[in-house]
């Protein structure tokens, strides 16, 4: 999968996230993403990373074999 078509999806799903991507093997199905939102406020880190884990879909199941998380909220 395109790192850009990832962070597409990320983007879509978390409306206003900041994504970052990283393509941590080269072969474009090992992902490290790094994902700012006000919508992760008052939220678990596990509900944050299911938000993720949403936005990206099938893909998880398909193009994406591993996705690295990291998640935030802004610093106000």
């Amino acid at each position: 999968m395109d790192p850009e078509h990832l962070k597409s999806l990320i983007e879509t799903g978390i409306p206003g996230a900041h994504v970052s991507v990283q393509d941590l093997t080269g072969t474009r199905d090992h992902f490290g993403v790094q994902v700012v939102a006000n919508a992760f406020a008052g939220k678990s880190l596990v509900e944050q990373h299911q938000m993720v884990y949403r936005a990206v879909g099938q893909e998880l199941t398909n193009a994406v074999h591993a996705l690295q998380v990291h998640t935030t909220v802004p610093e106000e």
